[in-house]
């Protein structure tokens, strides 16, 4: 999208939803865990708030794996926004891209012609996968941040084994039964365990000329270790939990070329019908729309009330903003997004009107306080840690489900991943094994 900071306000229609009274107009940019939980604390506050996203619904993007590896659907995890926000009176939503902002005009412009007025905008537009120039990479190594993401890898995995069932050729039979997961953070240990679960456990009994357990599972992680924001000890039970579902482990290998049908690492080839992307993210767009000079990693430096320095009355959060605390930036956390998007909101329902429509609000400065860090590994393998608590295996098991399923938004939601989960923990069945 090109950047429009200090343009021309935008010819086209007003898609500001009608005003209530002289109530000051709060704009999210996002409905993310940060741009979600913003709209939420400001229901029912004296102003009014749009949301503005390009899809229609809230991804909890934690669990998208989980859709990945056949565990779960789609509906599963993700609720429309208009239902989640349906009982706030003083909240409306637009459907609709961004193409930038004009700060002088106070108008966020939208791909379409459309502008909508603010008197506060917070952006929080999320963060995407980094390829680390190498672009190109993505077709045959897809991340996961989007159900159409989570979908292709669904359908290349499980077309990999249909067609290893046919096959006469014993090269490319190889190459389908060998899946590849670039990354060694939580996504990547999540991927590979599931998928080895999804190889040895599930899809064992589905066909009659392939053992589904001979599929190889490899994740390459440039570093020395695994899940390097834990401490050592959970990092070693990390490596020895994949290892003991199958999992081979490749620490230190750079990779070098993601080509169709291989991966080159360490020099060496490795034939390859699936490969999963996991090694990096980087902030999604909002930079260029101010004019900003972003980050290494494309996030916007904030300050401590989380306003862009020279762009008044704008706010960023969640993975698109860079704040620094203790010495190092915030990690690209739900926790941290939801935590910002909530204090920004109760900061904002402090302020009166006036203020707002000045531009001159006093919100104080932002700390983030950690509720525990916690990666899945396999059936009743994780590591969680929290205060000085560090728990692995079962326990740790037990308590990331229970967190996951209470961050879920909306009961049904809640009861249906708990069903599913149990009765896959009961039979080892998944019931999204679906090719589309």
């Amino acid at each position: 999208m090109a950047a429009m900071a200090d343009a021309a306000p935008a010819t086209g229609e007003d898609r500001t939803p009608s005003p209530v009274g002289e109530a000051a107009h709060v704009v999210i940019v996002g409905a993310g865990f940060g741009g979600l939980s913003c709209a939420k604390a400001l229901a029912g506050s004296r102003h009014r708030v749009t949301v503005v996203d390009r899809r229609n619904y809230h991804l909890f993007v934690p669990l998208l794996y989980q859709v990945a590896t056949a565990a779960l659907s789609p509906g599963d995890i993700a609720a429309p926004v208009r239902r989640v926000l349906s009982r706030a009176a003083n909240v409306d939503t637009v459907l609709g891209e961004v193409s930038g902002v004009d700060r002088t005009g106070r108008q966020l412009l939208l791909k379409d012609g459309g502008r909508i007025p603010y008197d506060v905008l917070i952006l929080a537009t999320g963060s995407m996968y980094d390829y680390f120039g190498k672009d190109d990479w993505a077709g045959t190594a897809p991340g996961l941040k989007t159900i159409e993401n989570a979908r292709t890898i669904r359908a290349r995995l499980l077309r990999a084994f249909e067609e290893a069932e046919t096959t006469t050729d014993p090269a490319r039979l190889k190459a389908l039964m060998t899946m590849v997961v670039v990354g060694g953070g939580p996504t990547g240990v999540e991927m590979a365990g599931t998928i080895a679960e999804l190889a040895r456990y599930t899809l064992a009994r589905d066909f009659r000329r392939i053992d589904p357990r001979a599929a190889r599972v490899i994740l390459i992680e440039a570093g020395p270790s695994l899940l390097t924001a834990f401490p050592e000890q959970l990092q070693r039970y990390a490596h020895r939990a994949l290892t003991r579902i199958g999992v081979e482990v490749r620490l230190g290998v750079k990779v070098e070329d993601i080509q169709p049908g291989a991966v080159i690492a360490a020099g060496e080839r490795i034939e390859t019908a699936n490969v999963v992307w996991g090694a990096g993210i980087r902030a999604a767009e909002g930079a260029a729309w101010l004019g900003a000079a972003p980050d290494r990693l494309g996030r916007i430096p904030v300050g401590p009330d989380l306003s862009v320095p020279g762009c008044e009355r704008i706010f960023a959060l969640g993975d698109l903003a860079r704040l620094d605390q203790d010495g190092a930036p915030l990690p690209a956390l739900a926790q941290v997004a939801a935590q910002q998007g909530a204090w920004l909101a109760r900061r904002l329902r402090a302020c009166s009107t006036a203020a707002l429509k000045a531009g001159r609000p006093d919100l104080g400065r932002f700390r983030y306080a950690s509720r525990g860090d916690t990666a899945v590994i396999g059936r009743s393998s994780a590591v969680f840690v929290i205060g000085p608590w560090r728990l692995k295996g079962f326990l740790a098991w037990m308590l990331w489900g229970f967190v996951h399923i209470y961050l879920l938004i909306g009961f049904d939601h809640r009861l249906s991943v708990a069903g599913q989960w149990v009765w896959r923990y009961l039979t080892g069945e998944r019931g999204a094994r679906l090719i589309d």
